[in-house]
């Protein structure tokens, strides 16, 4: 019965992705703009992933084990703790060159006052 219910749950999860990629070629279409398919790519993870292959304007997407996006790498043979640390770690990065800049801009703004 488990099994039933997973291929079921699977089946309705791969067609609302694809459902979604269609909308997206539907607004494109209707916006007159031109999706560029080499930048889409099916990141696949997880270990039971059944590999379902993904159509965007009748040509089959790439499939990818890794990806990067925002700086940040996603890859499929990492476990999400992994992920999650790399993430942080990004995030974390990002936050200090944030800090570093708004602190240097409070500095120009000071130095700059006549009083």
């Amino acid at each position: 019965m488990t099994q039933n219910w997973e291929e079921w749950l699977l089946h309705h999860e791969c067609a609302a992705i694809q459902r979604d990629l269609d909308r997206l070629e539907n607004g494109a279409e209707r916006r007159l703009m031109k999706l560029n398919k080499g930048k889409h790519k099916v990141l696949l993870l997880g270990r039971n992933n059944p590999k379902h292959q993904y159509m965007l304007e009748a040509e089959r997407l790439e499939n990818t084990s890794a990806e990067k996006d925002f700086e940040v790498l996603v890859d499929n043979k990492l476990s999400m703790s992994q992920q999650c640390t790399l993430m942080a770690k990004k995030a974390k990065s990002i936050l200090g060159c944030i800090r570093k800049s708004a602190a240097s801009s409070l500095m120009e703004v000071t130095s700059t006052q006549p009083w």
